[in-house]
């Protein structure tokens, strides 16, 4: 079944070695200016505030290269050879080559992304055992760990209204034993996070949709997954990844303050953290940083996608960060937090459709550490300066001062009071 593997080992990347870090002077594309993964900064090393991880779906499930407008791929690898279970087990080797070399110490994937489906849920499941065995293997080779695992609950076409909010119960009930099955392998392979993003939780048009039917079996759906993660002992932080519409026209985890909204409204609140993905913050109307911002002061910050979109397009373009200023702010909102961990960094980002060189994965995921580095690097001496909490002190020095303005925020004085 595996006779790739059991091969001479093969190079992937021939002319490329390990990612190496040459400093701001350098112009060498094939080598860091900003990411210093082990050098220390305010306490922790980079790699440690950073946590890298790449996309399993953006970069190994062989639909690289397509876009909205075509589904005919432009990125054609030698790996890529078809729908087997021996492209999928060989696409491992690919992928932890590429981790190795660039330097990272996490990835993440949706379990259609690493096994092919087959012809029934077993099947896929067999499939998935398969390649989960491999992929612990290989973890357990290289160090490399999962940062996130999740189940694809809006590719099939069996989820085209939904998973968890399905008018259809048979999808809804497939959903779970996808979702289970993913709470299995995120245990085997020892999964910090586990990933909830609703595809198509939402509507078209709400004249057809018993709206809070809808939202009542979706918080069913995410209950059932935390009682099942307990029970098998699978210590992962569970998060909720927002996104306002795309595929459908509303979906019912919008932004941040949705999410968060929608988890104290059914008693969740404990169980799930927000994975941010600013592309999508950005398509709900907001700054890059928003829901950073929003969810970190809640205290619900626990993992982001750091990509970026294209401001002229109006759909999720997935770009990879390249801006320094939206990575200072958006770093320094990690700084500010202590930290991102369990959580980290994701590049849910794709080559664009006419960058088909295979070094171009290396060029791309450099660009966006290096972005975010240099982000870090930022923030750190902004918080080490202390000029910008001088001000906000300041600002709201009042509130430190006034015994009563003390009170109010214990929760201890009354409107009255106040009013006079």
């Amino acid at each position: 079944m595996e006779s790739a593997a059991k091969r001479a080992k093969v190079d992937y990347f021939p002319s490329v070695g390990r990612i190496q870090y040459e400093g701001p002077e350098s112009t060498n594309p094939l080598a860091f200016k900003y990411y210093n993964a082990d050098e220390v900064i305010m306490g922790k090393p980079m790699r440690e505030w950073c946590r890298f991880s790449v996309a399993w779906w953006h970069t190994f499930n062989g639909q690289m290269g397509t876009d909205p407008f075509s589904n005919t791929k432009t990125h054609l690898r030698p790996w890529d050879r078809g729908g087997s279970l021996e492209t999928y087990l060989e696409r491992v080797d690919v992928a932890f080559e590429f981790f190795q070399k660039l330097g990272v110490d996490y990835y993440c994937f949706h379990d259609l992304d690493v096994a092919p489906q087959g012809d029934s849920l077993e099947e896929f499941q067999k499939n998935l055992d398969v390649v989960t065995d491999k992929l612990l293997r290989k973890q357990q080779e290289t160090g490399i760990k999962l940062l996130w695992g999740t189940q694809n609950l809006f590719s099939n076409n069996r989820y085209k209204d939904g998973a968890a909010t399905a008018p259809d119960f048979d999808a809804f009930a497939y959903g779970c034993a996808q979702t289970k099955n993913m709470l299995d392998v995120g245990k085997k392979l020892g999964a910090a996070n586990h990933i909830f993003w609703g595809g198509r939780e939402g509507f078209m048009t709400p004249l057809n949709t018993k709206v809070r039917d809808e939202m009542d079996h979706m918080a069913a759906f995410l209950r059932m997954a935390v009682e099942y993660k307990k029970k098998i002992g699978f210590d992962a932080q569970f998060c909720v990844e927002p996104k306002p519409r795309e595929p459908m026209a509303h979906q019912y985890d919008y932004d941040a303050q949705t999410v968060i909204g929608f988890l104290h409204s059914y008693g969740l609140e404990k169980e799930f953290k927000l994975n941010i993905e600013p592309n999508h913050t950005t398509l709900a109307g907001h700054d890059y940083e928003h829901d950073l911002r929003m969810a970190s002061a809640c205290g619900m910050l626990g993992s982001i996608d750091c990509n970026a979109g294209q401001p002229y397009l109006g759909w999720d373009t997935d770009e990879f960060p390249s801006d320094p200023r939206k990575a200072l702010l958006s770093m320094l909102i990690v700084v500010q937090q202590g930290g991102i961990a369990p959580g980290g960094n994701n590049f849910d980002c794709k080559l664009r459709r006419e960058s088909t060189d295979i070094e171009d994965m290396f060029l791309a995921h450099i660009g966006g550490m290096d972005c975010i580095a240099r982000g870090l690097r930022g923030a750190a001496k902004l918080v080490q300066e202390g000029l910008m909490q001088k001000v906000l002190d300041a600002r709201y020095i009042s509130w430190e001062e006034h015994p009563l303005a003390k009170k109010v925020a214990a929760g201890k004085a009354r409107l009255e009071e106040v009013a006079e």
